[in-house]
């Protein structure tokens, strides 16, 4: 029979009193007290966030150090401890819910106190035994939740987003390419949902890849104000506690441990106080969902039928769709991103409504901003691959549908406006609608054009360029 393994605890005190710690758990009081404080989410701060504290860490310690501030035999082993969390170890010690003290406070001392101990188990003390290593003291010397905070909130946007803007630029050009391979196929635009002027099917992607094109460069743009850092601050942006080389050191340590182009912000109290640049780049983000949700939804329409909808393009056939219904197949593809970005827009206003939420010196709703930024950028990074790959590469187009409908569309009447004008080629729509018979039919039957006029003014391919008067008569 097997026993059951019996938990033991250590005691460790702050001055609010005594708290028990499981022994194992190397995290310590302040955790503890988060997770009793705060079981409100079961959802935790994403990996590359608590990787980019740590980083911070890493670097404080090296600087530190250097400038004489922490003894080396503590720093050495502080940067050796963060070396094995960024290697992938303790990734279970960081506990605290998302939904926690303002300006994650808990996080930020979460992080301090796992550091703090395996740097005291490293130098043959046991855990809790704080007069080691201190996670106040040493792990955090010279910083504050206050600066850490925004600037690994920086830096873990700054290295997600690259994936989400190659992931876009790659979308984009599947778009441009299926423009190119459909740049012979001619349909009936639609305005209003209504019949319009004939398009090519290439036309109108590549509307959509322009379109994608502008707001990825949107995200690159406001990418930039991100790279400007606070550290250094401290707790108000003064610099107390801190050595006066400290801030740009650490910048510089960050710069080549991240390889990002980061730089010292010209003004600290401007990088504590303001939580913009999250909020430009979340609005960027909200330009392509909403981009991406306009674009599906044109390609669901398209799609629609197979008999009795639009029927101008097939997509990709993935999953059956009906647990009732057999053999059919639904657009699940587009379907699911626009799931992703309507929670995008959603995460945009919790993003602003939070950003406008800080007072004086600090914005106690960072852990709010941080998660749900990350998180946007991480499903859409997902779902923008996922739509490329499973839809948008394997898409066909029905191009005797879309002539068919090109030439049954009320819209190419347009035409005949240079020739004899609105208000009779207004009459010859009408006169179409009335009889049933196409627009070409209806020309023909009340003699307006010769059959070679005819056919010149109604050529599928000319009907979607630029042509003057004189060129159909």
């Amino acid at each position: 029979m097997r026993t059951k393994k019996v938990e033991t605890f250590r005691r460790e005190k702050d001055f609010l009193g005594e708290v028990k710690i499981p022994s194992e758990a190397y995290y310590g009081v302040q955790t503890a007290r988060a997770i009793e404080n705060f079981p409100i989410s079961g959802q935790i701060s994403q990996p590359v966030f608590t990787i980019s504290v740590v980083q911070i860490k890493k670097a404080a310690a090296m600087v530190n150090v250097e400038l004489g501030c922490l003894d080396s035999k503590i720093g050495d082993m502080i940067i050796r401890a963060c070396d094995r969390v960024l290697n992938g170890e303790f990734q279970d010690q960081f506990l605290v819910d998302v939904y926690q003290a303002g300006a994650g406070t808990s996080h930020h001392m979460n992080i301090n106190e796992v550091i703090a101990n395996i740097a005291i188990e490293m130098m043959g003390g046991e855990k809790g035994n704080y007069s080691i290593v201190h996670p106040n003291d040493h792990v955090n010397y010279g910083q504050s939740t206050n600066d850490v905070y925004p600037t690994a909130m920086r830096i873990a946007v700054l290295r997600v987003s690259k994936k989400l803007v190659e992931n876009l630029y790659t979308l984009t050009e599947t778009f441009n390419q299926k423009a190119k391979s459909f740049d012979s196929v001619v349909k009936s635009a639609r305005t209003h949902l209504q019949d319009a002027v004939p398009i090519r099917v290439g036309q109108e992607f590549s509307g959509y890849a322009a379109s994608l094109l502008k707001a990825t460069r949107g995200v690159e743009r406001a990418s930039e104000s991100l790279k400007e850092l606070g550290i250094g601050g401290s707790a108000a942006g003064t610099g107390i506690n801190t050595h006066p080389e400290y801030a740009g050191m650490v910048v510089e340590k960050l710069r080549k441990m991240t390889n990002l182009d980061l730089r010292e912000s010209k003004n600290r109290f401007e990088a504590m106080q303001s939580n913009a640049p999250f909020v430009e780049f979340s609005g960027a983000l909200r330009t392509i969902a909403v981009e991406l949700i306009r674009i599906a939804n044109d390609l669901r329409l398209m799609n629609s039928g197979p008999n009795t909808g639009l029927g101008e393009i097939d997509l990709p056939a993935v999953q059956p769709g009906s647990s009732i219904m057999p053999g059919k197949v639904n657009p699940v593809i587009p379907e699911m991103l626009n799931m992703v970005c309507f929670s995008v827009i959603g995460n945009d206003l919790s993003i602003t409504l939070a950003a406008q939420a800080g007072q004086f010196e600090l914005n106690v709703m960072m852990p709010l901003i941080q998660y749900k930024l990350v998180d946007s950028i991480l499903i859409l990074t997902n779902a923008t691959k996922i739509f490329n790959d499973k839809c948008i590469c394997g898409i066909t187009v029905n191009a005797s549908r879309c002539q068919d409908y090109a030439m049954r569309s009320l819209g190419i009447g347009t035409v005949l406006n240079p020739i004899i004008g609105y208000s009779k080629a207004a009459e010859v729509v009408r006169e179409s609608m009335r009889t049933g018979k196409s627009i070409k039919e209806t020309i023909q039957q009340q003699k307006l054009l010769s059959e070679e006029q005819l056919n010149q003014v109604l050529s599928p391919i000319s009907m979607t360029e630029p042509r003057g008067r004189e060129t159909i008569i």
